[in-house]
């Protein structure tokens, strides 16, 4: 029997990365998945992988950033699969124009900031009272080990984003911790994603991130998919208001203990 059997769970980003891997491995430990993107072909390409392994999916074209649409994924996943009980907010974007403060034009500021914290904020909008009505359930949001270290190539609108993130998903634990409703943080470190690599878009840049992780390489999308795999089943169901560093070693290199 699977990790996540007799579970719906809705993964926002599901058309690639992280989310893509998630939404395989949601479905192979049983879960029914909601696979939520603006990228109509990628997420539907995620979907069918899903039913070719003979598991159960659906996509949402939801762009997370609008109220309007999250409200209408968290309905529509209700209206396919009768509740939900996983909740991964994992939509994020890293803009190639993002950089130092000087540099960083505002537009790239508020649209970073409307997709990686709005949008976990407007998924655990609609998303908790469906939980709620379902029993309970676990909530994971992406942070990123930038939110502890200055990144040595700027991108001051991302690590900001990605903080806010980590506080947002403490509150809401304490807020729901007894309604049987647990909020984590996943804090990938650098990954060898679309994600990261188009933002490191030279072997300069690579090499210079890489440098600094203690393990010599990046991380891949299915190692984030198993630490968000334990957030989701009940192996972790003692576990809220807490932040999963899955990120190679390069915070304990880099961050001194409180």
């Amino acid at each position: 029997m699977g990790k996540l059997e007799n579970k719906v769970a809705l993964v926002t980003g599901g058309a690639s990365g992280i989310g893509r891997a998630s939404c395989l491995l949601f479905a192979r430990e049983g879960a029914e998945v909601a696979v939520v993107d603006v990228n109509r072909s990628g997420g539907q390409e995620t979907v069918d992988m899903i039913q070719d392994h003979g598991g159960t999916a659906v996509f949402i074209e939801s762009d997370v950033s609008n109220a309007r649409n999250c409200q209408a994924m968290i309905q529509m996943t209700s209206e396919h699969f009768g509740g939900l009980h996983v909740l991964f907010n994992n939509a994020g974007i890293m803009d190639a124009q993002d950089g130092d403060s000087e540099s960083t034009d505002e537009d790239v500021w508020d649209r970073t900031f409307d997709i990686n914290v709005k949008g976990v904020f407007l998924g655990c909008k609609f998303g908790i009272p469906l939980i709620r009505q379902s029993g309970g359930g676990s909530i994971i949001n992406t942070a990123s080990f930038v939110a502890h270290l200055g990144a040595a190539t700027p991108q001051i609108a991302y690590t900001a984003s990605k903080g806010a993130v980590l506080a947002m998903s403490r509150e809401l634990a304490v807020i729901h911790a007894r309604e049987n409703i647990r909020v984590n943080a996943l804090s990938p470190g650098p990954l060898r994603t679309e994600l990261l690599m188009k933002f490191l878009d030279t072997e300069q840049k690579r090499q210079r991130r890489l440098v600094h992780i203690p393990m010599g390489r990046f991380g891949e999308a299915d190692e984030m998919a198993k630490a968000a795999l334990f957030l989701a089943s009940d192996d972790s169901s003692y576990m809220t208001g807490n932040e999963f560093l899955v990120d190679g070693g390069i915070t304990s290199a880099y961050v001194t203990p409180e």
